[in-house]
């Protein structure tokens, strides 16, 4: 992960594998890890089945926040691509009752990738 990215706030893309043990009481059987994305401590994660965010609190980062979002709640979402002046992406997904959640991404990061695995398990 670049140092500036993690300063800024950006989420950068993380092995699957790196994370597997550290979300394995989180899944359920048979659940796998697609995509996984970090920022600073907090965590993205996409698997086959729903979309993860993960939200370390506190000095020590014991504390932590696991929201799901299962993909048949999404009703849709929207990315925006990096600019020339503005280096970070952006998504954001709108759920059933309105709610929406927004992730900024570093320029490290294929936005067209998160699209695409979205739509894979939005859109199906």
């Amino acid at each position: 992960m670049s140092l500036l990215n993690a300063l800024m706030g950006n989420a950068n893309t993380v092995d699957p594998k790196t994370i597997a043990g550290e979300m394995a009481n989180i899944l359920i059987p048979g659940e796998r890890i697609e995509h996984a994305y970090k920022l600073v401590r907090d965590l993205i994660v996409f698997t086959d089945k729903r979309l993860l965010f993960v939200d370390k609190q506190g000095m020590t980062g014991k504390k932590t926040t696991f929201q799901s979002l299962p993909y048949s709640k999404i009703t849709h979402f929207s990315v925006e691509t990096a600019g020339t002046l503005d280096m970070d992406a952006e998504m954001k997904i709108g759920v059933s009752g309105g709610a929406i959640f927004g992730k900024t991404f570093g320029r490290g990061v294929d936005i067209t990738e998160v699209q695409r695995v979205l739509a894979t398990y939005v859109l199906v």
